[in-house]
């Protein structure tokens, strides 16, 4: 699709009221707080006695403390950036390019809008009795709640139109109760009064109302449910047919294989840890670690920290999650976010099963990590996550495509792999058998998903790395019909 003048002037359109938008917020904020302040009394009364209360109540409570942080955690500006980058990428993939650009505008000034406010205001944090968190910054409006408020309400905004209308409300609802939840965490936590919650809410929405305004008047005049309801058939992961014709019997067929994998494992482990003990095998498996401690530089020992990072659970489970997301947008199928998503959570359950049952010690060296995990040495999770996630994605591309550069994914993933699990060696929180175990568990393991989810090779169009062009003024683009596949 080629970007018309018209389509210039309307995105100028939108970008000139966004940003016109976000001063006027900017300054309501300003006249919020000027109006809380001749409510002063009554309200400062209110939002001391529910911080005590929240305090009282969290405090005591390890296990309240690390929940609220966890849930927290969502409206942080990570958490956003990850999110709409990932929802961008998708967009641009699908050549959505005005919904994309309202994304970019959207999340950039909702990230500057908090920012603005609480630079202006300049309130103090609470002061409760056992402080649980800190957060730097001013206290009015709360960042974390005007964060959430504004990706949670992009996302719904941008994909609604795509949802079944029966399924609308719940991922509304799903929707604001992640938003009223973040905003309760940070009361909770006692770094927010709740008339900074309250105000971070009002923002957000407020935000979001006045870029979804100048979207539609400048942009998409059509009128529907959601930004841009014309986009709907192209915003759907993937076509109608795509769900697979017997899914229990290939669940079927998965558990049999993992059921398999685990008794394998479990019976290597038993050899390592029983009847291999006190041999010469053992002796050179411990004998490596012990060299490998010997030859530690510093050079080496910083850069081993990112390159066994690549494995760990975290950065697994949010690359797994975008990998996904880029894979259907990309394929059009389902398959590859039920490959990825099988591979991380299907590996995960076999490492904790082999790892609890084997309960094999670590090498007897001084690790590098301040803290190893409280799991098994055997085998290695770093390494297991790392083939199943990046082997799984050079899976899904060596099935999509016959370009050349298919080979150029394989390699990197193969390079990653090798770096996690030498620096997993190289700090000394595995033997090589612990490497070489997690390769028996994930490799087949992938193997077993690619051969029998459905949409395999010859089963799915070949993706050829291009894209059909977009039929609507917006950038609509139709979706890829399959091609017709001569039954053997």
């Amino acid at each position: 699709m080629t970007v018309t003048e018209d389509d210039a002037r309307a995105a100028g359109r939108f970008a000139a009221g966004s940003a016109a938008g976000l001063l006027a917020l900017v300054a309501a904020g300003v006249g919020l707080v000027a109006a809380l302040w001749f409510l002063s009394g009554p309200l400062v009364g209110l939002d001391n006695a529910v911080a005590r209360g929240a305090n009282g109540l969290v405090a005591p409570h390890p296990w309240f403390v690390a929940t609220l942080t966890a849930v927290t955690s969502l409206g942080t500006g990570f958490t956003a950036a990850l999110v709409l980058a990932t929802l961008t990428a998708a967009l641009l993939v699908r050549r959505q390019w005005a919904l994309a650009l309202y994304v970019v505008v959207a999340g950039a000034g909702g990230a500057a809008l908090a920012p603005a406010v609480k630079g202006l205001v300049g309130r103090l944090r609470p002061v409760v009795d056992v402080p649980v968190a800190v957060a730097p910054g001013s206290s009015f409006p709360s960042g974390h709640t005007v964060t959430v408020t504004f990706w949670v309400g992009i996302v719904l905004l941008v994909l609604l139109p795509a949802v079944p209308p029966r399924a609308r409300r719940a991922a509304v609802g799903v929707g604001v109760a992640v938003v009223v939840a973040v905003g309760l965490t940070r009361i909770g936590l006692g770094v927010h009064y709740l008339t900074d919650v309250v105000a971070g809410w009002a923002l957000g929405a407020a935000w979001l109302g006045v870029t979804a305004v100048a979207f539609r008047s400048a942009l998409v005049p059509a009128p529907g449910v959601g930004l841009d309801p014309a986009a709907a058939p192209d915003l759907r992961p993937a076509p109608a047919h795509d769900p697979p014709a017997h899914p229990w019997a290939v669940a079927a067929r998965l558990l049999v294989v993992a059921v398999l994998l685990v008794g394998v494992l479990l019976g290597i482990g038993h050899l390592l840890t029983v009847v291999a003990a006190g041999t010469p095998v053992a002796a050179a498996d411990v004998g490596l670690v012990q060299t490998v401690a010997t030859l530690r530089v510093p050079v080496i020992d910083a850069l081993s920290v990112p390159a066994a990072e690549m494995g760990n659970t975290l950065v697994v489970v949010v690359g797994a999650a975008v990998a996904a997301v880029l894979g259907v947008a990309v394929m059009r199928r389902l398959r590859p976010a039920v490959l990825i998503v099988a591979a991380v959570a299907g590996e995960t359950l076999m490492f904790m099963v082999v790892a609890s049952v084997t309960g094999r010690t670590r090498p007897p060296v001084q690790p590098l990590d301040a803290q190893l995990p409280p799991t098994s040495s055997f085998p290695s999770g770093h390494t297991a996550a790392a083939v199943a996630l990046y082997g799984g994605i050079a899976v899904l591309v060596l099935g999509a495509t016959r370009e050349w550069w298919r080979w150029l994914v394989l390699a990197t993933a193969v390079v990653i792999i090798v770096l996690v699990a030498a620096a997993r060696l190289y700090r000394g929180a595995h033997h090589l058998s612990d490497v070489l175990g997690s390769l028996v568990l994930t490799l087949p393991w992938l193997y077993a998903l690619d051969r029998f989810l459905p949409g395999r090779r010859s089963d799915e169009p070949q993706w050829s790395g291009s894209w059909p062009e977009a039929t609507s003024p917006v950038g609509v683009i139709s979706p890829v019909q399959p091609q017709a596949v001569q039954e053997q």
